[in-house]
């Protein structure tokens, strides 16, 4: 079952129109939201930074739309798909059907879904640059938005080249982020990860580590350019979204990377999981 703008339906009862946005012109944000027994892990901080994307696309947010009632919206999503375990739930937001690149009206449709996962790291961890395209290092590409071509391609590239992920570039060839998850790399006691001005997306979990690492007398974090030749001399490297908390790369072309640190973090990661509002 779907939740559709608060209506529970079946999935085949959901009619997307010729003239939805979302499907014409990319004209949606959303958020992607772990769940586990009933709880949503870093609520607070998925809702504000949906409401912020969608002021930032100018999109009118209903009075309605709270933290307590998209919460609710969740769970009985949840509840009524009966996924009692570790549950991934997106929410996505679009403008109303109608117009061209001008919208007809501001006004938005939600859809909430939801499906159980069975995640864990793992062991191995291959990657590689994705150069065909570059993503833009403007501030929109902060922003949580259903326009994901580049990364789709390189999910495509790495699956055709037996990777598990590809690291994604910008247009002054700075190193980004990774088709799904933020990225740090470690060299002796320095953590570095891209900055937003980068064009990296303003993860939920990115800032979670970046916390974790700030919080620790044994780590300097440093938001910072980092070139794809860094990533060849890093003693680790890790990637971190919502749902797979911290994955350690094990493999970047020929460099092995060990993994010690970044079991450590995500042992601290899981706590704050754990213990999220």
């Amino acid at each position: 079952m779907l939740n559709y703008n608060g209506n529970l339906v079946a999935f085949d009862d959901v009619k997307i129109t010729p003239n939805n946005r979302a499907f014409k012109y990319g004209d949606s944000v959303f958020e992607t939201i772990k769940v586990v027994h009933g709880k949503l892990v870093f609520w607070e901080e998925h809702y504000f930074r949906l409401m912020a994307s969608m002021r930032m696309l100018r999109m009118n947010i209903p009075m309605n739309f709270t933290l307590e009632f998209l919460e609710e919206q969740i769970l009985k999503t949840v509840s009524v798909n009966e996924h009692n375990k570790n549950t991934r739930a997106r929410l996505s937001v679009t403008r109303k059907d109608g117009g061209f690149y001008t919208p007809n009206t501001n006004e938005i449709d939600y859809l909430i879904e939801s499906q159980e996962i069975e995640y864990s790291t793992k062991a191995s961890y291959k990657v590689d640059l994705f150069k065909d395209f570059y993503m833009y290092s403007g501030h929109l590409s902060t922003v949580k938005t259903n326009n994901k071509l580049i990364h789709t391609l390189a999910s495509i590239y790495a699956k055709e080249n037996e990777l598990d992920n590809c690291i994604l570039l910008n247009e002054r060839k700075g190193v980004v982020e990774v088709t799904n998850a933020s990225l740090f790399l470690i060299k002796g006691t320095l953590i570095k990860t891209p900055p937003l001005t980068e064009g990296c997306l303003k993860g939920i979990a990115r800032e979670k580590v970046i916390s974790v690492i700030t919080s620790s007398n044994n780590y300097t974090l440093e938001e910072a350019i980092i070139s794809p030749f860094e990533i060849q001399k890093a003693d680790e490297v890790f990637i971190t979204n919502s749902i797979i908390g911290i994955q350690p790369i094990t493999n970047y072309r020929k460099k092995e990377f060990s993994t010690d640190v970044s079991k450590k973090l995500a042992m601290s990661f899981n706590i704050l999981e754990l213990t999220s509002k």
